[in-house]
C-alpha cells in the first residue's frame, strides 16, 4: 500500500482527493492536514510514503513545509498539487525537494499515475511546469564544464530522464539494459550533486542539457 497524507487548506479539495483515492486498491489515505505546519507534524507522527502538498496554505506554505519534511524524513516523497504553474512557484518547489509537481486540473487517473511513479522513484511534472523550467535558464556559466563532465551516454540518459521516462522506457529508447540505465543515473546524480530524478531534470533544463549527445 502507498500511504498518502493530504495537505490542503480547502476542505472541498481534501474531500475530493480522499473520495477518489479511497477507490484505489494500492493507495491508503492515512491523514489530512489543513496547513503546512500540520502537514509537518502529521508526517512526523504518521510517516506517510507521499504527501500531496498544496503550495499556498496558512501558518506554513507548501515550500517551507516540504523543506522541513525532506530535512527530517528524506524517504517521504512530496507531490505538489497546486494551481500555480509559473516559475516563481515551480522552481522553489522542486529545489525544496518535491518529487513531482502537478496542477489541480489534473485528471484523477493521471494523479494516481503520478503517485505510483513517485513511489517507484520516478519524477512527474505537469507539462506547464516543465515549460516553466525550460524557460528558466540559470547558471549557464557552468554548462561547458558539465558537458565535459557527463559522458555522451550519460547525457543521452539525462535527456530521456528529463522527458519523464521510466528506466524501462529509457533502456528501450537507447537499446541498453535497465541495469545499465540505473548505473548511468547513479553516475549522473553523483556528478550533478543531486538527490533524485526530479532535481536532475531541473538541473538539466536550467543548464540546457535536455538534448541528447547525438542532437548536439
Amino acid at each position: 500500500m502507498i500511504r498518502v497524507l493530504i495537505a490542503d487548506d480547502h476542505h472541498v479539495v481534501r474531500r475530493g482527493l480522499l473520495f477518489f483515492l479511497k477507490t484505489q486498491k494500492d493507495i491508503e489515505v492515512i491523514g489530512e492536514a489543513q496547513n503546512g505546519k500540520e502537514a509537518v507534524a502529521l508526517t512526523s507522527e504518521l510517516k506517510p510514503d507521499i504527501v500531496l502538498m498544496d503550495l499556498v496554505m496558512p501558518e506554513l506554505d507548501g515550500i517551507q513545509a516540504t523543506k522541513r519534511i525532506k530535512a527530517k524524513f528524506p524517504d517521504t516523497q512530496v507531490l505538489m498539487l497546486t494551481s500555480f504553474s509559473d516559475s516563481d512557484h515551480v522552481i522553489p518547489a522542486i529545489e525544496a525537494g518535491a518529487a513531482g509537481y502537478q496542477l489541480k486540473d489534473i485528471e484523477p487517473d493521471e494523479l494516481v499515475t503520478s503517485i505510483r511513479r513517485i513511489m517507484a522513484g520516478e519524477n512527474t511534472l505537469h507539462p506547464q511546469a516543465t515549460t516553466q523550467l525550460i524557460k528558466s535558464r540559470e547558471m549557464q556559466e557552468d554548462l561547458p564544464h558539465m558537458k565535459h563532465t557527463l559522458t555522451p551516454r550519460e547525457r543521452d540518459v539525462l535527456a530521456e530522464l528529463t522527458k519523464g521516462k521510466s528506466n524501462r522506457e529509457i533502456a528501450s529508447s537507447l537499446f541498453v539494459t535497465e541495469k545499465t540505465v540505473k548505473t548511468h543515473i547513479s553516475n549522473i546524480f553523483s556528478k550533478l550533486e543531486v538527490q533524485d530524478r526530479t532535481q536532475a531534470a531541473l538541473y538539466a533544463v536550467k543548464h540546457g542539457l535536455t538534448e541528447s549527445s547525438e542532437q548536439q
